[in-house]
């Protein structure tokens, strides 16, 4: 397991450090602009709501509450992002008096930035993500995580808004006091790569089209198997501070199970 992070780890510093990419860069820059250090520094909360089908008529809603908080350390700028929702699960895999009854589901912790000595010649994001064990999920887990975002120039004929990628990587290392028996939707411990080749169009001043940005593709490098989904929210800013979208996602590739479908909306407020 501890080979398989660091080749995890390895993978994600060389997408952006291979020769063949230091090489590119001048023409690379010449269509796109590196906008990896344009934080906002406003406070943001979103009230989010998602509806899944698990397969074989099991289905699952969440309610979440998130919210993002700027960084300023010192010469470090970023961004601290909390989630916290309920789930409520049923369907024949569970219990019949879930139905209707909501419990604590995932709580994370994440945070991206860069401080202007850190590797200043990549120009990328580099965080963090813990998983605190709340609810089912029952265990805690770690994992580092690097990004950056990307502007087209002028000449933009797809009116692409940004190319922003993201490569996480998931470690869980210690379960919840409880056993199968008490918890039987406890999962085993989490070994995964997340990857969000996050794409925005701007269809009109206010309205945008996000591809894979709620959801990505993961890779399980504990047992092998992929998920792979069609993701796409459109979002649309209705004043300076309010912004609401809705979403939909449906997996296309799914080696390692995670859903069969899922729809899920936003009101999201800054201050």
């Amino acid at each position: 397991m501890f080979k398989q992070k660091v080749l995890a780890l390895t993978l994600l510093c060389s997408i952006f450090s291979t020769p063949w990419a230091v090489e590119d860069e001048n023409k690379f820059s010449a269509y796109f602009q590196n906008i990896s250090g344009e934080y906002s520094r406003d406070q943001i909360l979103e009230f989010w709501g998602y509806h899944d089908y698990q397969g074989n008529q099991n289905y699952s809603d969440t309610i979440k509450l998130r919210y993002y908080h700027p960084l300023d350390l010192e010469r470090f700028r970023g961004t601290m992002r909390l989630d916290t929702s309920y789930v409520s699960s049923y369907g024949p895999s569970f219990p019949a008096q879930n139905s209707g009854q909501y419990s604590a589901g995932n709580t994370m912790l994440t945070f991206w930035g860069n401080h202007p000595d850190l590797l200043p010649e990549i120009g990328a994001n580099f965080g963090a993500r813990l998983i605190f064990p709340f609810g089912n999920n029952g265990q805690w887990a770690i994992g580092p995580q690097v990004g950056a975002s990307f502007k087209p120039g002028e000449n933009n004929p797809l009116r692409l808004a940004d190319f922003s990628p993201l490569a996480r990587y998931m470690y869980g290392f210690d379960t919840k006091n409880n056993s199968l028996q008490v918890n039987p939707t406890q999962p085993p411990l989490v070994r995964n790569l997340q990857l969000f080749p996050t794409l925005g169009f701007q269809l009109t001043p206010e309205t945008q089209l996000r591809l894979w940005d709620e959801n990505g593709a993961v890779y399980n490098s504990a047992g092998g198997g992929w998920f792979i989904p069609l993701d796409a929210m459109v979002t649309h800013r209705v004043t300076k501070n309010f912004l609401f979208a809705i979403g939909a996602s449906k997996q296309v590739v799914q080696t390692y199970s995670q859903y069969d479908w899922s729809v899920y909306g936003k009101l999201s407020f800054n201050f």
